[in-house]
């Protein structure tokens, strides 16, 4: 067997290698103890495996190959999670998502500081102490940073090996060091699941992301003979009017659409503009204006036409051209309020009212074509790409740094990646990525890097683990995970009150850890958890992505 491989080229050989690494690892990290596993992570143990085993054989991989398939295969896991999380990342930074980002960053920080705390007391190398803080907080993409900014540095390949050599010895403790620290803060503090779960409820009754609507009768004398266009505040201000009854029949108002005492109105908005109305129109009712059994309908229509994308609805006239009005634009998960300034984006969900024959025509206009919502556009991925390796190849001088700072092929296909999933489109190029597709790919990128990581440094793991100071590591890494999730946890659990499933899920994503979110999940049927970790990822993957490279310029 051992000849036969021998005889193959080096390509054939690599590419069985990282095969073979791959189907492994993931079959390894299917396995759970007690609802914990290593799950992508199990490349990297394959493949450190694997390595040791073809040192031991004698056999040699192609360095070119594995150099190219390392880096493509980070390149395409940071863009897509940038295309992943870009629509909310910024909608991530407002209002009620501060303070929690504020606790996640609150961990990334501290997991720095105690890195470097650990450096200078024990004279931990700067290749080692960067792998070690990255699987210390179970971060694949920190790690592909750090070895980027090594290579960027000119360090030799002992020292690019020794990132992934740190990971894989911090790692299995930084999956368990987060589940340990949602227990210790669950029974120190003697939380209450159920009540939790219950109050978390209660508090996104009063906020819910979905827009609220109201049915108002209007009683205002002065508004009696008014066309709706001169009621304040009622058109292009985040309120919409989408059903009216008046004398008794169901009609769809529109501009022009005179109003009297006694008409009811049904409108959709933000709770301050709908009680800003109602305030000018009359008063709220509960009798329902529903279109069944009438000639209006309403339907939920896909934006996937090109020819509308990027287009102002004010730019659109669907009221004036085909009498429907839009009512809501669901993006992302989000509710947003309709204004005539509204940009519709690729991928938005419109609920649009009008009669059945109007409704019908504006299907057209919009697209409603399901299966486009499948299909990746490429041209636009790879330009993304071209654009995100340019970018972090661009040096950027920082005062008090001894060398120019570089995004990096981590930095910079993420921040570019966030840009253009937040832009969606541009000319001929879109930025929309279905889920599954984005899924497999972010999926196939990791396990390329990782396989190939792992097959380096698999000759060295043992030898470190063994006889140099791989026991010590260990302990590192228990530090940098524990000491930022303990104190953080306990300081926004006491002092800032958080609730306990949202703090759950705010340690999860300080850590990106799919894992720990699950079982977060687990303790409770209710969404905080995983609405916090959704939160808090985007802006915790790029401060991430970045501390090591940081790191590595201020201490190597």
């Amino acid at each position: 067997m051992t000849a036969m491989l021998s005889s193959l080229n080096e390509v054939a050989l690599t590419v069985i290698a990282i095969s073979i690494s791959g189907a492994l690892g993931l079959l390894f990290g299917r396995i759970h103890v007690r609802g914990v596993g290593l799950g992508i992570g199990g490349v990297l143990f394959a493949g450190i495996a694997l390595g040791d085993i073809s040192s031991r054989l004698g056999l040699h991989y192609s360095a070119e190959m594995m150099e190219f398939v390392r880096e493509f295969g980070l390149i395409l896991f940071v863009f897509t999670i940038g295309i992943q999380v870009g629509p909310g990342f910024f909608a991530s930074l407002r209002k009620s998502g501060m303070q929690l980002n504020i606790a996640a960053a609150s961990i990334v920080c501290l997991g720095v500081l105690v890195t470097v705390a650990i450096h200078y007391a024990f004279g931990v190398p700067v290749p080692a102490l960067v792998g070690l803080m990255s699987g210390a907080v179970t971060n694949t993409p920190g790690l592909g940073a750090a070895t980027q900014a090594l290579t960027d540095m000119g360090a030799g390949p002992g020292a690019v090996a020794q990132p992934s050599l740190g990971y894989a010895v911090a790692y299995p403790f930084g999956i368990l060091g987060i589940l340990l620290t949602m227990l210790l803060v669950r029974f120190v503090t003697r939380v209450d699941v159920d009540a939790e779960a219950a109050a978390y409820d209660a508090e996104r009754r009063k906020g819910a992301s979905a827009l609220p609507s109201i049915n108002v009768v209007i009683r205002n004398p002065n508004l009696d003979g008014l066309e709706l266009r001169a009621v304040p505040g009622l058109y292009d201000q985040g309120v919409v009017a989408s059903r009216m009854k008046s004398g008794g029949e169901l009609i769809l108002p529109r501009r022009e659409t005179r109003v009297r005492v006694g008409d009811m109105l049904h409108l959709v908005g933000t709770p301050e503009r709908l009680e800003a109305m109602r305030l000018i129109l009359g008063e709220e009712t509960d009798a329902e204006l529903t279109t069944k059994g009438t000639q209006m309908a309403w339907a939920r229509v896909v934006v996937t036409d090109r020819k509308v994308v990027g287009h102002r609805l004010r730019s659109l006239g669907l009221e004036e051209a085909h009498g429907v009005t839009v009512s809501r634009i669901l993006r992302a998960g989000l509710e947003l309020p309709v204004q005539a300034d509204t940009t519709l984006e690729f991928g938005d969900i419109v609920t649009v009212v009008g009669s059945k024959e109007t409704v019908q025509d504006v299907r057209g206009v919009l697209g409603d074509q399901s299966k486009r919502l499948d299909e990746v556009d490429f041209p636009g991925l790879f330009v993304g790409l071209a654009l995100g390796v340019l970018l972090g190849s661009i040096p950027l001088a920082v005062p008090g740094l001894p060398a120019p700072l570089k995004l990096g092929l981590a930095g910079g296909p993420l921040v570019v990646a966030i840009l253009l999933g937040r832009l969606g489109h541009w000319g001929p190029f879109m930025w929309f990525m279905p889920p599954v597709a984005n899924h497999a790919m972010r999926e196939f990128g990791i396990i390329l890097f990782l396989a190939v990581v792992g097959l380096k440094a698999g000759d060295q793991f043992l030898d470190t683990l063994l006889n140099g100071d791989g026991v010590a590591w260990v302990g590192y890494g228990v530090l940098i995970t524990l000491i930022p999730l303990v104190v953080v946890g306990f300081v926004a659990r006491l002092v800032f009150n958080f609730n306990y499933l949202t703090l759950c899920g705010v340690l999860s994503g300080s850590m990106t850890d799919p894992p720990a979110l699950a079982f977060a999940n687990a303790q409770s049927s209710s969404p905080a958890s995983s609405i916090a970790y959704a939160t808090v990822y985007p802006l915790v993957m790029g401060l991430r992505i970045f501390a090591p490279q940081l790191i590595v310029l201020l201490l190597l």
